[in-house]
């Protein structure tokens, strides 16, 4: 049985972070124990990742992260693996969607985890959650990648639109829609806006969260998002 595609992407992407850190386990470290996890699976995962863990609520809960980031800055290998099983299938998919093809995906993920890797010590906790600032390093990532292929034209600011107590009649549209039918809508969309609804309507992240991963003013953030919504609309009238 070969390996699914997913599950090569995480296990390259953690064996070559951690090995360009240097953080491999010696050949002298004691055999791994029998998990009951066999098959593609365990062959292409950490050790740790392969151990069967006890059942954890709400491992991915503010109080469980932030446990593991402090971990990790004290040099914890195992709590930088637990952050990267955490955060792996949302960091790809994201890449996934912004780039459009599994190869540069897989990559820009793995330059993700390493730069993880390389600066965790230094992540500050802030307003943001950890995601946030992880998803800002795989935003900034496929930001050089757009520019290396001049793809990349940055919106210019555009007044904020009026506050709503209530989501807009767009924006209730576009959460019954699906994730799929957004992705197929969003596309004629400019870039910039194209990642404020992806990273708001797919993954799920406040307006305060995308205006930090994409290093922005809240307000250039409804902005985009409105002009957005505007146009989604326009198409789902004409539809």
């Amino acid at each position: 049985m070969r390996k699914t595609a997913a599950t090569r992407s995480r296990s390259s992407a953690w064996s070559t972070s951690s090995a360009s850190l240097g953080t491999r386990r010696s050949a002298s470290a004691p055999p791994r124990r029998d998990t009951g996890v066999t098959g593609p699976v365990a062959a292409g995962m950490p050790s740790v990742m392969a151990e069967k863990a006890p059942a954890r609520p709400a491992r991915d809960s503010t109080e469980n992260v932030r446990r593991l980031v402090d971990r990790a800055q004290a040099g914890d290998r195992e709590a930088l693996e637990e952050l990267y099983l955490l955060h792996f299938d949302r960091i790809y998919s994201y890449l996934h969607v912004s780039v459009g093809n599994r190869h540069d995906a897989e990559d820009l993920t793995t330059q993700t985890f390493l730069r993880m890797l390389e600066s965790i010590k230094r992540f500050r906790w802030q307003s943001a959650p950890f995601s946030a600032w992880l998803f800002r390093i795989a935003h900034n990532l496929a930001m050089d990648h757009f520019r290396a292929a001049r793809r990349w034209q940055p919106e210019e600011d555009v007044p904020e639109p009026p506050g709503e107590s209530e989501p807009s009649a767009e924006a209730q549209a576009l959460q019954s829609i699906g994730r799929q039918s957004l992705l197929e809508l969003i596309e004629d969309l400019s870039p910039e806006q194209q990642q404020v609804l992806t990273l708001k309507f797919v993954f799920n992240f406040t307006n305060a969260d995308v205006a930090t991963i994409l290093g922005k003013t809240e307000g250039a953030i409804k902005s985009l998002q409105h002009r957005a919504l505007v146009s989604l609309q326009k198409q789902l009238d004409r539809a």
